[in-house]
């Protein structure tokens, strides 16, 4: 199940202090191909996709679904987010909304990554009140494990799966009581 739920789709683009995130247009098409075949982003991925397949995949604009959000900065494409229920790749997030980001090297490092998946959070947050929201990274990725505690996910397990030690967590919009 990759639908959200209750949720309008999609909704207006949310603006940051310097990013909007927004749907997917035909203009984003070759910098979704480059994020996708870039050696750098694939490192935790299990690789970068072959070019001419995702050429041949996507001939147009890049697809469109919930949960999907283009991260724009002046205009261009630095990044994806992605909010979707779990599709079955993990047991650890049965039916539970799973955030999923990717940005193209040239942004890293400036605080785009926080800044837009904060962003995605505190819409999920509105749109699906107290709705938890995990997220798997594998150990080694120390800029994904910095976003993720950046961003308030807890440890929840970690795993080995696809030859690697993984982490597990989980956010929340609601603050336990004392």
């Amino acid at each position: 199940m990759t639908e959200l739920g209750p949720v309008a789709w999609p909704p207006a683009p949310i603006r940051t202090e310097r990013l909007v995130l927004r749907e997917p247009e035909a203009r984003d098409r070759e910098a979704v191909i480059e994020l996708l075949t870039s050696p750098e982003v694939g490192t935790y991925l299990g690789g970068p996709r072959p070019r001419d397949e995702l050429e041949r995949a996507m001939p147009g604009a890049p697809s469109r679904r919930p949960g999907l959000f283009i991260v724009d900065l002046d205009g261009a494409m630095i990044g994806k987010i992605t909010l979707t229920r779990d599709t079955g790749h993990l047991r650890q997030a049965a039916g539970r909304a799973e955030l999923g980001y990717l940005f193209l090297p040239k942004a890293w490092g400036r605080g785009y990554a926080s800044e837009a998946c904060a962003a995605a959070l505190d819409w999920f947050a509105g749109a699906l009140p107290g709705e938890p929201v995990v997220l798997a990274t594998q150990t080694a990725n120390a800029r994904s494990m910095r976003l993720a505690a950046k961003l308030g996910f807890i440890e929840v397990e970690r795993y080995e799966a696809y030859g690697a030690e993984q982490w597990f967590g989980a956010w929340s919009s609601v603050t336990p009581s004392d």
